[in-house]
């Protein structure tokens, strides 16, 4: 299918070919009759993609500072690689859609295939031929409605928020700043609420637009007839609410505001414009500066948008799908009036030109649409095949015949897996890199592009299936490793599978179920400290030991973003369970041992957590897992003490034996190299020769295991025995710490 992008690094516009995205369920499949050009933020983000690096970071200078914190935590080369990857790749446009309903998801029951629905969400509402829409981000379409017209619905919500935030009323006065697209909507939205309207903007077709849609008086704002207007409306009081719908750079509709606002008035941030307020203006009239965030409630929130979770009526009474139903009924019953926006209806085949134009200015516009062909309400729905039962291989799979490279698919290219794990697999003889399977199409196809992987798609099932392929590597979500690397095993597949291997003593269980039943053990968990070379050195450097150890490894973890999927507990696990089988694992590794026994206690709601490991000869470890340290200091440091020797790492920069010989690292460290690249080698090489896995099964289990039984230890308050032999840890009664 076809799909407008943009790589923000050089600023090309693309009509680009993308795999189709697939119906899930909480979902429909839309197929998009038109789809509408946001005049103002697609056009303000086409142009900073325009901008020369300098530019870029000036205007994104939080995006510098995450940057720069990046560099000093994992590296810069790291960081370069995951910037670049960012920037250099295909991202969509477009949010506001109509179209029709072809293929229905589990679990949705309130639109059938052949319906007409308005679509919102910069995920799912984009300029493309088809589009997946959560629940929450779509609406029928009244019967009355034009799909052209049906197309604003998304648009007509952001109005509507900004509308709803300044809380009008009847007889009020309201002066509208920035009279485009969403500057009219919020004309027309004010009018039909009984509220006076003057609006300001410095192009007279766009004043003489608005003034045809309701407005009494609109004008330049230099001009002196906005200030009479508003004087003569209002008594010289000023008016009841300034709805800023204006972008770029100037500070001057902040500054009018101030002058037009009645004493104790609202002034509403509705689009993306300067706001250094002017403090003696704002702080003599005591002027109330709300912010408007994009369609309403539930924006930005994935409970609402990605798992369909709504919220109480009573307690939040528009939501964004409830102000898009509200807009498109007031479409329906003439109240709202956006034909007149509407400047061209472009072939989507024109896309790019049509951008190119808008950006130039050799086409001034309102409002542009793109058309997508005939398509109305009731088209027959698509034939579907039935799924064919495909057999799967239950043998173990021997090694690569005739010295081939390994054919490898790949399932998951987020940020971790692009960045640390794909362009170590890029340009190798040894591997062939056969295809790439994400959620969205364009994730697959910016993948594909990137790491030159023959195909790409959004079937994982034709992936883990292909006969073609000879290994599966699983980079996605945590909740999904589990049941990924079950299918691919039992599929005759080797696996990498990034940590965590699953979530729970019964996703555990399924895995070894499914080595078990298939005799497929080629299995690697991505525990990549084992094999990072300063570490790797370290261990040689401190040799063999006799007696019992002590370790002691801090994890600054660190605080993530308010809405980061790591926070998920519920559905992707804790913390912890993610992220600690790489301290276990290393742990593990540098005693040659597994833990018999796992204690943990931890900080309410457990975010900080210190976790005590026994081991069978009496060594032990203590593994602080900390997220309220500064995010300044080094991430991880790790000691081993034994036998008269200490092995010291400091964050895989440095790292030093004392003993009889000291050795330390060089001063200047070459970068922080936390073996992703070398644990790749080790699997390529095992598979491709049919030798044993880099890690043993044994060992991957057992970190496994540990890691699970911290969940179980902080909720008994007890330590957990951890026996081979049973099915699940066993907690002990309250005693002696292992």
């Amino acid at each position: 299918m076809k799909q407008v992008v943009q790589n923000y690094r050089s600023g090309e516009l693309a009509l680009l070919d993308v795999p189709e995205p697939r119906c899930r369920p909480g979902g429909v499949l839309v197929r998009t009759v038109h789809s509408l050009i946001s005049t103002g933020t697609e056009l303000m983000k086409v142009g900073e993609a325009s901008m020369s690096l300098l530019a870029k970071a000036r205007a994104r200078p939080d995006q510098v500072a995450k940057v720069l914190q990046s560099a000093s935590t994992v590296g810069v080369a790291a960081t370069y690689r995951k910037v670049t990857t960012k920037l250099d790749s295909w991202t969509p446009l477009g949010y506001s859609l109509a179209g029709v309903v072809v293929e229905v998801g589990e679990g949705v029951t309130d639109v059938a295939v052949g319906d007409l629905v308005a679509c919102a969400g910069n995920e799912h509402a984009l300029h493309g031929e088809l589009n997946w829409v959560p629940r929450n981000l779509y609406c029928p379409v009244p019967a009355g409605v034009a799909p052209e017209h049906a197309a604003f619905g998304t648009v007509g919500a952001i109005a509507m928020q900004g509308v709803r935030r300044g809380e009008p009323q009847l007889g009020d006065a309201a002066l509208v700043i920035g009279l485009g697209l969403i500057g009219q909507l919020v004309v027309q939205l004010l009018v039909a609420s009984g509220v006076r309207v003057v609006g300001v903007d410095p192009d007279p077709s766009r004043c003489a637009l608005a003034e045809s849609l309701g407005a009494l008086v609109c004008a330049d704002p230099g001009s002196g007839v906005v200030d009479a207007a508003v004087a003569d409306l209002t008594g010289g009081h000023g008016v009841d609410q300034v709805y800023l719908a204006a972008g770029g750079s100037s500070n001057e509709p902040v500054e009018l505001a101030a002058t037009l606002s009645r004493d104790r008035g609202r002034v509403v941030d509705i689009g993306k414009c300067r706001l250094d307020l002017p403090w003696n203006a704002y702080y003599e009239k005591e002027l109330d500066v709300r912010f408007s965030r994009s369609y309403g409630p539930g924006r930005y929130d994935p409970s609402y948008e990605l798992e369909g979770r709504d919220y109480p009526i009573g307690y939040v009474r528009w939501t964004e799908r409830r102000n898009l139903a509200c807009v498109l009924d007031l479409i329906d019953r003439g109240r709202i009036d956006v034909a007149p926006l509407i400047t061209r209806i472009a072939p989507f085949a024109e896309a790019v030109e049509t951008y190119r134009a808008l950006e130039s200015g050799d086409l001034k516009a309102v409002a542009v649409l793109f058309g997508y062909g005939p398509a109305a309400p009731g088209e027959p729905a698509p034939v579907v095949a039935a799924p064919v039962a495909v057999p799967v291989d239950r043998r173990r799979p021997s090694a690569v015949p005739g010295g081939r490279p390994l054919r490898l698919a790949v399932v998951g290219a987020g940020n971790y897996a692009s960045s640390m794990l794909l362009p170590h697999l890029t340009g190798r003889d040894d591997v062939e890199l056969s295809r790439v399977v994400t959620t969205t199409a364009l994730s697959a196809a910016n993948a594909q592009r990137r790491f030159g992987f023959a195909a790409s798609g959004t079937d994982v099932d034709a992936a883990i299936e292909d006969p073609a392929v000879d290994a599966v590597l699983v980079a996605t979500r945590h909740a999904t490793h589990a049941a990924l690397t079950r299918r691919a095993l039992l599929a005759g597949k080797a696996v990498f599978v990034e940590k965590p291997l699953a979530l729970s003593p019964t996703e555990l269980g399924s895995v070894l179920d499914a080595v078990a039943e298939s005799g497929n053990d080629r299995l690697q968990v991505g525990f990549n400290r084992r094999f990072a070379p300063l570490l790797v050195e370290a261990r040689r450097r401190f040799g063999r030991r006799t007696g019992p150890a002590t370790v002691r490894y801090l994890v600054n973890a660190g605080r993530l973003e308010p809405g980061s999927w790591y926070l998920d507990a519920a559905g992707e696990g804790s913390r912890f369970a993610g992220e600690g089988g790489h301290f276990v694992d290393t742990v593990g590794w540098l005693l040659d041992a597994a833990p018999d026994s796992v204690f943990a206690t931890g900080t309410p709601g457990g975010a900080d957590l210190q976790v005590v490991l026994g081991y069978p000869d009496g060594s032990t470890a203590v593994i602080t897992y900390a997220t309220a340290g500064h995010s300044a200091f080094p991430k991880e440091t790790l000691d081993l003490l034994a036998d008269g020797r200490v092995l010291r790492l400091d964050d895989f920069a440095r790292a030093a034996v004392h003993g009889r010989e000291r050795w330390a690292s060089p001063r200047i460290p070459r970068g922080r190299d936390k073996g992703q690249s070398g644990q790749l080698d080790a699997f390529v090489a095992a598979v491709r020769s049919g030798g044993p896995m880099p890690v043993a099964l044994e060992d991957v289990v057992a970190t496994t295991r540990a890691t699970l039984a911290v969940a179980t230890s902080l909720a008994t308050g007890v330590p957990v025995r951890l026996d081979a032999r049973a099915a699940e840890p066993v907690p002990e009664p309250v005693g002696a710490l292992p």
